[in-house]
């Protein structure tokens, strides 16, 4: 029995009961709005629903720069699957060295420790509590970034809606705009040798916000100056989602610890990493049992860490990311101006990380909804909701890009028609 086949055993109402009794109602009503389909099989970069409508996969919030199931990686992981899956944490496991060697070959010059985890935000908490061991007890996030839902990450996401239901959350976390760096050095200077700083290069569920040319820089220099801790979040941005490998790169900047993850596992399984200097590291170098995870480094994943570094730098998919945004960014803007002028603010991007900015939420959501109609998925932006997100693969064809332009050219032709028809003041 194949897969589908499996899955064509459940109705769309019999899995909507199933998330509204043991998952989430929120989600189910969610699901109707994308008129309940379920997915049940991926390829490269397109999936399928369990009856048999193909979809083309520009969404999964960054997880997919290689595509769905990529042959190297799925290679990496079945062999490893039939040997060893998982660790006793005890011995000597060779997976975990050689991801991590993998890993640190890419990663800007001086980040040779590792600590791998399974989600973002776990790699975020692993990264707080090193510049927390290390004295630097205040943290200054920004505003609008967004680095996950567990409590030391969420104190950095400033977000009001995601954060109220939890207070009191960790102390002496303070926030300041993205892009000031007068604001930054303010906060450096009143605590000198006491901050540690995190910030994304391009703030992704913010609404893909590009900061000034140099800011990241800027921000390096600041936070030594000051003697401060900088965390780069890269969980979303790198992997070669910016157009290089890491959006580091692009400025020259080295941070004491740089966040890896979702590509990271090639799309196929879920595995995250904290990056860093010897001497920020040097907490964990101490004492193995200080930080630890019963799944940090489990076999099973660091094949797909290998498959997934091996398929980007086998496949050139960096530079293919990148003349592939360069393509697509002005090509969206300029059907955007054309179809839906007085319902787009702006279209910005960089590399295969593209908003489309409208003037109110529930226009983004009306848009995601037609997007979807004429087979294609994108995101929503958590901390931007007035943001359509694209997170393309890198590995998109010609005929996949004029399928995604002939889409995103149908769905804002509907979404003026249909936005036509609303009453006044309605979403």
């Amino acid at each position: 029995m194949t897969v589908m086949q499996h899955a064509r055993i459940d109705t769309e109402e019999q899995i909507l009961g199933l998330y509204r009794a043991h998952l989430s109602k929120g989600r189910a009503t969610l699901a109707e709005l994308f008129g309940s389909h379920m997915e049940v099989e991926s390829s490269g970069s397109w999936l399928t629903t369990s009856d048999g409508e193909r979809f083309l996969n520009t969404g999964g919030y960054g997880v997919f720069t290689m595509g769905a199931r990529h042959p190297i990686v799925m290679d990496h992981v079945l062999r490893q699957l039939t040997t060893h899956p998982t660790a006793t944490r005890i011995l000597l496991e060779p997976t975990a060295a050689r991801a991590a060697e993998a890993l640190v070959s890419v990663m800007p010059p001086g980040l040779d420790r590792v600590h791998f985890a399974l989600s973002g935000a776990e790699a975020v908490e692993t990264g707080l509590k090193l510049a927390r061991a290390g004295g630097r007890k205040r943290t200054v996030s920004m505003y609008g970034g967004y680095h996950g839902k567990t409590l030391g990450a969420l104190s950095a996401t400033a977000k009001e809606v995601y954060q109220k239901p939890f207070r009191p959350l960790v102390p002496d976390f303070v926030h300041i705009p993205f892009g000031d760096i007068d604001a930054l050095r303010a906060e450096l200077a009143a605590h000198p040798g006491e901050v540690c700083v995190i910030l994304e290069p391009v703030q992704g569920e913010g609404g893909v916000i590009i900061p000034p040319k140099g800011y990241l820089k800027q921000v390096e220099e600041a936070v030594r100056e000051f003697d401060g801790f900088l965390i780069l979040d890269e969980i979303q941005t790198g992997f070669g989602r910016l157009g290089e490998w890491w959006g580091a790169d692009i400025e020259g900047v080295v941070p004491d610890v740089l966040l890896a993850g979702k590509a990271l596992g090639g799309g196929v399984l879920p595995v995250s990493a904290a990056v860093a200097t010897r001497k920020a590291f040097r907490p964990f170098d101490k004492d193995p049992y200080v930080h630890t995870a019963t799944f940090s480094g489990q076999p099973l994943l660091m094949a797909a860490v290998q498959g997934a570094i091996q398929a980007v730098q086998e496949e050139n998919l960096i530079p293919r990311g990148r003349d592939l945004g360069e393509r697509l960014l002005p090509r969206i803007a300029k059907i955007a101006q054309k179809n839906i002028p007085d319902l787009v603010v702006e279209v910005r991007g960089q590399g295969l990380l593209i908003g489309v900015e409208l003037v109110e939420a529930g226009l983004a959501g009306e848009l995601l909804i037609e997007l979807f109609n004429h087979g294609v998925v994108a995101n929503h932006s958590m901390n931007g909701s007035s943001v359509v997100r694209f997170t393309p693969p890198a590995i998109l064809t010609e005929t996949d890009v004029q399928f995604l332009l002939n889409a995103f050219d149908k769905a804002t032709r509907d979404l003026v028609r249909h936005s036509a028809k609303m009453p006044e003041g309605g979403n």
